[in-house]
Parts: structure tokens; C-alpha cells; sequence
């Protein structure tokens, strides 16, 4: 069980303004890894904020140049109390996407912190500064009570996740010892919802399509030539509907995931999801189209000009496809799959490419540090925590399970309406204070283990 003294430490820091003041700190920093001037802003965030955090706790801080040009170096904190205890990797990243000054409610700023009831806005306050603050605070609550982890640290700066953490795996590859640890813990994406705390597992991975139908130079007058030119916008919208039908069922058996395990459709068959009931697979629930099956999504259209019509034939007509899918899927071949499945329908002049690609992955619903981890939160939630297989979106998961081989714990601190990547992005003050709480349980419990609940044996602690 958590000290009592420990959980009110953890609830005094949100009630008392503290927390607030922190963040708001690191929100003033407009850490767009996007922009060029963002990356000037990460190196100072780096430099100012995250390096002393990580130098209170006790860690050796290094920076390490990033394998990628597209982003900025990779901050490491490590502190060792004993080689003999068992080690946790976190992460968190410290970019932001783009502000969007100038398009927030009531005025507002995105890199000033504004308290609205119990809402807290500001770009970053959710994703991702917000869910690391609480991770930090954790451990520097735990040392203050404590006097010692009671556990080794590392934690793992990214600087580029918005920008889908170029060079994070050649990074990892090339320093596993530097990130050797027992398990990983990590802080972003939505819970289930506000209320519902929530472990997740892994992400669903992504592969972007660009279809494209360049028919001709030019457009044609569409009373000259309509009946006997063939109009690419005509011809995408019928391909994309032998794809995905109206009602956003996946068409290409190529493009679907394996059937839902007993395991994941265990997991989920307690979890509610708003959804609409006639979108998506109608043999699935809800939470299971989310979590544990495939979509396929028109991201963008583009053919002539909506805005300004005249009455001619298009040349060309382009569209970019997003499939979502999760682990088991033949994602590396989706380019092709639909690019046969498209001539077999008619439509070989729709040419087929991948403009990106992330992959999908998740810890096994019965690992060991899952089971370890549950009744952990269970009890300093006081409820039982919703753990899914892995949140619909996408994270750098992978990059621990696959190239690291740990057992990857996400404990978010965020919700679905959370507004991040778009304007009025927010943290709710109930939500970091309950986060916190979990926070301060499981890692108090990952340095006092019990008899009665023993840490899992893992390769580097016996």
C-alpha cells in the first residue's frame, strides 16, 4: 500500500498551486518541432528545464546527438543506487506540435498556462509536458520521503515524437546498454476517458497512401468532352469505395488483422466507447474497433477547386489514405495490396504509394509486469484501472519492445477531449492530481516489493 503520507504529499502538490507553477514554466517554452525556430526552443528546454529536473533527482545527465538531422539531441538521466535493484527506463518528449496562435478560445495564448474552473490550457499542458511534470514530481516526492528510489532511473528525453521520433530507433539500437533496464513506464496519450484511470500497452501502428490519378495535363471543358473523358475525380471516388465502404468497413482482406484473441476481447469487454452505431465493423464492439482492429481513413481529397468550380474536366485527382492498424497486420505490403486489389477492380490507372509508415506493437495482456502492475493501481486508484491492449493512436512503442525487448507499461495522464493537437489543448487539474497519485503508488511499489507481491525476474535483476 502507498504511505498515506506519500498520497496527501501527492494531492498537496496539485492543490497547493505548485504543479500549476511548474507547468506553466514549461509551456512558456514554445518547443515546436516543427518550425525551425522550435528547435531553438527545444535546446533551451532541454537545457533549462529538463536538465536540472533530472539533476535533483540525483541523475548523470547526458545529451546525445540524434542519428537524424530532422530533429534535435536525446537528454538521458540516469541514477544508479545499486546495480543489484531493478531498473525502470521512463520517456517522455519535449516537443510540442504547432501553437496555432491567434486561433484559441477566449483569446487565449498557447504558451501561457491559463487556469479556466478546473481546466488548465496551454500547448503542451496535455501532450506531452504535462504527463512528464507528473512522472518527475512522482519521483521527487518518493526521494523526499524516502531518501532513495529504492530502484534505478533512466529517463529518456525525445525530441521529435510530434514529428513521428525521427532517429529514436537508430538511437536506441546504438546505446542498449545506456537504456538497459527491466521495464519501461511511460506517460502520453488519452486514458479511456476522464474519469476512468487507465494502462495501456502499446499503440496501434500507421501507414499513409497517396492514390493518385494523373490522367492528363489540364483540365478539359466538361461540355466538349463529358461522356467520353474520363474524369480521375469520377474514377478515385469509385476506386476508394471498392476500399472502404460508406460505412467505414474495410473492403481488402489483405488489409485486415488477424480475428480479436479471447485475451484482448476479454480485456475489452468492459469498456465503453462513444461511438457511432453504424460505423466500422458491426461484428465488433465499439471499444474493440478502437483498440483492436484495423481502419482505413480518407485523410484528404483534391481534385479542381471547391472553392471555385468552373465547368471542366479535372486532369488529375489525388487522395491520401491513413490505415490504422494493430498488431498482425501486413502493413509492410499495404501499398501493394491495394494497388492489386485496385487494378482487379478496373482501376489500374490510380497510382499506389506509401508516404509514411509507423509500426504497431503491444506487451502481451499476461506479462508478467502487467500482472505485477495491475492490482499495483487498483489500489491506489481505489477502482479498478481499465487496462487495454493499446490505445487507438500511434507512440514509439515499438522502439522499446522491439528494440529494447521490455515489457512497455503506458499510465496516462491525459483524456480524449483533452483538445491536443488542435487549438484549446487542456489538462484537467482532477485528472494530474489522480495521475500523480497512481504515479507515486506504482513506483513506491516498484522500490518496496513484498513478499506477497514480489517484482517480476527479469534478465538484469535476479
Amino acid at each position: 500500500m502507498t504511505p498515506e503520507k506519500l498520497v496527501r504529499a501527492a494531492e498537496e502538490f496539485i492543490d497547493s498551486g505548485a504543479f500549476f507553477a511548474q507547468l506553466a514554466t514549461m509551456v512558456s517554452y514554445a518547443t515546436e518541432s516543427a518550425r525551425p525556430e522550435g528547435r531553438l526552443a527545444l535546446e533551451a528546454y532541454l537545457d533549462e528545464v529538463l536538465t536540472p529536473a533530472l539533476t535533483h533527482l540525483g541523475c548523470a545527465v547526458t545529451r546525445h546527438e540524434n542519428p537524424s538531422p530532422a530533429a534535435g539531441p536525446f537528454l538521458v538521466g540516469r541514477r544508479i543506487e545499486d546495480p543489484a535493484l531493478p531498473t525502470v527506463l521512463c520517456y517522455g518528449h519535449a516537443d510540442v506540435v504547432e501553437g496555432m496562435a491567434g486561433q484559441w478560445s477566449e483569446d487565449r495564448d498557447p504558451w501561457t498556462l491559463t487556469a479556466d474552473g478546473d481546466r488548465w490550457y496551454g500547448r503542451g499542458a496535455a501532450d506531452n509536458k504535462g504527463q512528464h511534470l507528473v512522472n518527475l514530481a512522482a519521483l521527487r516526492l518518493l526521494l523526499a520521503e524516502q531518501g532513495a528510489l529504492g530502484f534505478n532511473l533512466t529517463f529518456l528525453f525525445d525530441p521529435g515524437e510530434e514529428i513521428g521520433s525521427p532517429g529514436l530507433a537508430e538511437f536506441a539500437a546504438a546505446h542498449r546498454e545506456l537504456l538497459r533496464a527491466d521495464v519501461f513506464l511511460g506517460s502520453d496519450g488519452p486514458r479511456l476517458d476522464e474519469t476512468t484511470p487507465t494502462l495501456f500497452l502499446g499503440a496501434r501502428g500507421g501507414v499513409q497512401l497517396l492514390l493518385d490519378a494523373d490522367l492528363r495535363p489540364g483540365a478539359h471543358h466538361s461540355g466538349n468532352r463529358g461522356g467520353v473523358l474520363r474524369n480521375p475525380a469520377t474514377t478515385l471516388a469509385g476506386a476508394i469505395a471498392t476500399l472502404v465502404d460508406g460505412h467505414g468497413r474495410i473492403l481488402v482482406p489483405e488489409l485486415l488483422p488477424p480475428p480479436v484473441g479471447p485475451e484482448v476481447r476479454a480485456a475489452l469487454a468492459g469498456v465503453e466507447v462513444e461511438a457511432d452505431p453504424y460505423w466500422g465493423e458491426p461484428s465488433l464492439t465499439p471499444a474493440e474497433r478502437l483498440y483492436a482492429w484495423n481502419t482505413l481513413e480518407v485523410l484528404a481529397l483534391s481534385a479542381g477547386d471547391a472553392d471555385r468550380p468552373v465547368g471542366a474536366i479535372p486532369g488529375r485527382a489525388r487522395a491520401i489514405l491513413q490505415l490504422r492498424h494493430v498488431v498482425g497486420t501486413d502493413a509492410e505490403n499495404a501499398a501493394a495490396a491495394v494497388a492489386a486489389h485496385l487494378a482487379a477492380h478496373g482501376y489500374p490507372m490510380i497510382d499506389v504509394s506509401t508516404r509514411g509508415a509507423y509500426p504497431a506493437s503491444r506487451t502481451p495482456l499476461d506479462d508478467p509486469w502487467v500482472r505485477w502492475a495491475r492490482p499495483v493501481l487498483d489500489r491506489a486508484a481505489g477502482r479498478p484501472v481499465a487496462v487495454l491492449p493499446n490505445i487507438g493512436g500511434g507512440l514509439p512503442n515499438a522502439v522499446f519492445t522491439d528494440v529494447l525487448g521490455l515489457s512497455t507499461l503506458w499510465l496516462p495522464h491525459s483524456y480524449p477531449g483533452c483538445r491536443q493537437h488542435a487549438t484549446d489543448e487542456h489538462l484537467p487539474m482532477a485528472v494530474a492530481r489522480e495521475g500523480l497519485v497512481l504515479t507515486v503508488g506504482l513506483l513506491h511499489a516498484l522500490g518496496n516489493p513484498t513478499q506477497d507481491h514480489p517484482l517480476p525476474v527479469t534478465a538484469s535483476y535476479p
